[in-house]
């Protein structure tokens, strides 16, 4: 078998990263790994006139993979990817997506969004692409935390070219969230409080860059109290290091404390209190990842963060990272 697979995906939870990589000179091999990877149907892997051969990576967590794709040959079908949202831009060959509807050619290193919402025909030759893959429900999170809709699918419109000033920014936001994730020689790998960060940064220059309508009950759910849980989420962000209470946060997003718990219920499925934990959580590990075991403790950067429980703390650390916190000061 000519397929080579290497795969370093330790866990679907989005705080652990992810890395693999597929090659291969196998027709058939070739059709079923991309028609699978993007639930494809009618797929056909022709040869073209070069030597066929194929190769596909990806490197970062569940929320977000960096990916790099080659195929020298001819690939057609229709595709409908599931559950995430796609941008890519080639760098050598010819694509062509969404045939027979809103086509629209890919032109050499300008990003395109996959279209959305519907199955389409596409049509690439002796293409090398990268793309960038975003988990639905995460950028749709971001998406309702920009505008205070809650979360739904969010439509796309392919067609549109984004402004040259917005391609530009976004070619410098992804550059330096590539840089985060991929890291280089002698690096250490990004810890999860990074990844969520890059994450973010590139969800946000995403929705900032490419034409997209948000979920049709945006309209009624950007009213000013919705819109108030980016406040209380910024407040957090800001002030995760001092003592504060749902009662604080309300009033800092102007909201009374039933409203808050109710927003953050309606949007995010969560509590305040449970929220603003989480983000401690991830402050607690981002200290244990920078330091040495000789430099400190897990308890004591525990107790600087408010977690005097030892075990219902360890508890909570192995939930939401995978690992307990002894293990991550010990790298």
């Amino acid at each position: 078998m000519s397929t080579q697979h290497h795969d370093q995906r330790h866990d679907s939870r989005s705080s652990l990263p992810l890395h693999f990589e597929v090659e291969g000179t196998d027709l058939d091999e070739a059709r079923d790994f991309f028609s699978d990877g993007y639930n494809g149907s009618g797929f056909h892997v022709e040869r073209s006139a070069r030597d066929f051969s194929y190769r596909h990576t990806a490197s970062g967590d569940a929320d977000m993979t960096l990916r790099s794709s080659s195929l020298m040959g001819s690939v057609r079908g229709t595709v409908q990817p599931k559950d995430k949202y796609i941008v890519a831009w080639i760098s050598s060959g010819s694509g062509v997506m969404d045939i027979g509807g809103d086509e629209a050619s890919m032109t050499l290193g300008r990003p395109a969004m996959f279209p959305t919402g519907k199955r389409y025909a596409f049509h690439f030759i002796d293409a090398r692409q990268n793309l960038v893959h975003f988990d639905a429900r995460f950028l749709e999170r971001i998406a309702a935390e920009q505008s205070g809709a809650a979360p739904g699918p969010l439509h796309f419109h392919h067609q549109i070219v984004p402004e040259p000033d917005a391609l530009a920014r976004w070619k410098a936001t992804i550059t330096s969230v590539a840089r985060t994730v991929l890291g280089g020689p002698g690096e250490p790998p990004a810890g999860a409080l990074l990844r969520l960060e890059a994450n973010r940064l590139a969800a946000s220059a995403l929705l900032d860059t490419f034409a997209h309508d948000a979920p049709r009950t945006a309209t009624l759910l950007a009213l000013p109290p919705h819109a108030k849980l980016r406040a209380a989420i910024d407040f957090m962000h800001a002030r995760s290091e001092e003592p504060i209470s749902a009662t604080d946060i309300a009033a800092a997003s102007g909201l009374s404390l039933r409203g808050l718990q109710h927003v953050f219920s309606q949007q995010l499925d969560t509590t305040p209190t449970e929220y603003l934990r989480g983000l401690r959580l991830d402050r607690v590990r981002a200290e244990l990842t920078a330091m040495a075991p000789g430099e400190t403790t897990v308890s004591a950067v525990a107790r600087r963060w408010g977690f005097a429980h030892a075990g219902r703390f360890a508890g909570s650390y192995l939930r939401r990272f995978g690992e307990y916190p002894a293990v991550t000061l010990g790298r």
